[in-house]
């Protein structure tokens, strides 16, 4: 029978984070090891230029440049509170299409997006792709 831990670990990063930390030392691991970039990177499962970018950063600034720096990226169109509507309203109906779901923001919030983003923000609120066209709500 395994003892229990007395002293807890703290969480400093989520797992999805650490998993992009372990890959990311895994490939400055590799290039250690001699590999190629492009060896490493295929090893690890990224592009060659994204290996060149690893690389670059871990060169400039070893273990910090590994780090996550991201930007923020673009604000989003829509609102946290409009989210939170468009969540309500697709709760209207059993089964959405990504042009059906396109029109209803476009209608009811004056947004345009691209059917890619809107399938991006359909998973994003937990829907869920239920056959070859259409999304619902998890239960």
């Amino acid at each position: 029978m395994t003892k229990p831990e007395q002293i807890p670990i703290t969480r400093h990063l989520s797992p999805d984070d650490l998993d992009t930390i372990l890959r990311r030392v895994s490939f400055i691991k590799l290039r250690y090891e001699g590999l190629s970039v492009e060896e490493a990177a295929k090893c690890v499962g990224i592009s060659k230029v994204a290996g060149y970018g690893w690389q670059d950063n871990w060169n400039k600034e070893g273990y910090e440049g590994l780090r996550f720096k991201y930007a923020g990226g673009r604000p989003s169109k829509l609102s946290a509170e409009e989210l939170v509507e468009l969540t309500e309203l697709l709760r209207q109906e059993e089964k959405w299409t990504t042009n059906d779901v396109h029109d209803l923001i476009l209608e009811n919030f004056n947004v345009e997006y691209s059917l890619k983003q809107v399938r991006v923000i359909l998973n994003k609120l937990g829907l869920e792709k239920i056959d070859k066209r259409h999304y619902s709500l998890k239960d």
